[in-house]
């Protein structure tokens, strides 16, 4: 699942991507890559049970869903800011379309707040992180957290919270590249770099001209995998999942790179149905209320808690 000319300028969506708003470090087996790729089946609900809840919604009564259960989706394979687990904890929901089941993770820490300041319990749906705006109007989910940012066309189908934390992209090669010292657009000329397919990730390297845009990666483990493999110069990857990537892989670096990114900048964004005004400011008034020193510690606490 975020931009720098406004930051609604271009898309992120995903597989994720969004995106995964960042791109975050997951599982690199093979069988990590399968469970991260793998979606359960739809979650239980019809379109009429949508129309139903959305008919409450929009009555001015301020309540989300059945004012129980907040459905949250998400895919819950990227982390940090969403991964699957098999056990229960004190930083995970269940997921309610995967049996035995639980999902962990920043955007879940957040959901957790969001549904707790709504009087409710919150709940994982696993979906593919494409159709989470469309889950989310046809009623099989309530909000989506999810690593997502808010666009132009995504803000005509939902309606978005503010930002509950903002990543931004940077490169990512080997150590022993020959573009390991590059600080500009120009100094990239020539080289092969990689981003996570249907993110941000792929589509701001069309910024950078001269270069082989190779044809994106479904995952963020694919992405780093083909790093790692030398099949790629470099890729795109999220800021701040940068320290947990150099020290699992010792060998690559960040490049300092004085041309940046144009409408870059990714917030995560909380998604609800349309027209559903009271909600919204009430979801608003919770994130307000989580302290930038409690954001960043609940982040990096993921970043240690994320599979590896």
């Amino acid at each position: 699942m975020t931009k720098k000319l406004p930051v609604t300028s271009q898309p992120r969506q995903c597989s994720r991507r969004d995106f995964l708003k960042l791109s975050g470090l997951t599982a690199f087996s093979v069988g990590g890559m399968m469970f991260l790729t793998g979606c359960g089946p739809a979650a239980e609900g019809t379109v009429d049970d949508a129309g139903s809840s959305s008919d409450d919604s929009t009555s001015g009564s301020g309540t989300l869903g059945d004012g129980t259960t907040l459905r949250v989706g998400m895919e819950a394979a990227y982390a940090p800011y969403n991964w699957q687990v098999s056990e229960a904890s004190d930083y995970t929901i269940p997921i309610d379309n995967v049996d035995g089941a639980y999902a962990d993770g920043y955007d879940v820490q957040v959901a957790k707040i969001i549904a707790g300041g709504l009087g409710m319990e919150a709940v994982a749906v696993k979906l593919d992180f494409s159709a989470l705006i469309d889950s989310l109007n046809n009623g099989q989910i309530d909000i989506v957290c999810a690593g997502m940012s808010v666009d132009p066309d995504r803000a005509e189908s939902a309606d978005f919270s503010d930002s509950y934390i903002d990543d931004d992209i940077v490169m990512i090669t080997r150590s022993d590249s020959a573009y390991a010292g590059a600080t500009t657009f120009a100094d990239l000329a020539g080289a092969s770099i990689l981003g996570q397919a249907a993110t941000m990730y792929d589509t701001v390297i069309d910024q950078i001209p001269d270069v082989n845009h190779m044809t994106p990666a479904e995952t963020v483990p694919l992405v780093v995998e083909n790093l790692s493999s030398g099949t790629c110069d470099i890729i795109t990857y999220s800021m701040l999942s940068v320290p947990k990537l150099l020290e699992t892989y010792p060998d690559f670096v960040e490049l300092e790179m004085d041309d940046k990114f144009e409408g870059s900048v990714m917030p995560d964004n909380a998604a609800i149905a349309k027209g559903q005004d009271d909600v919204l400011e009430q979801i608003n008034e919770i994130i307000a209320g989580i302290s930038e020193d409690d954001r960043q510690q609940m982040w990096n606490e993921c970043m240690d808690r994320q599979p590896a």
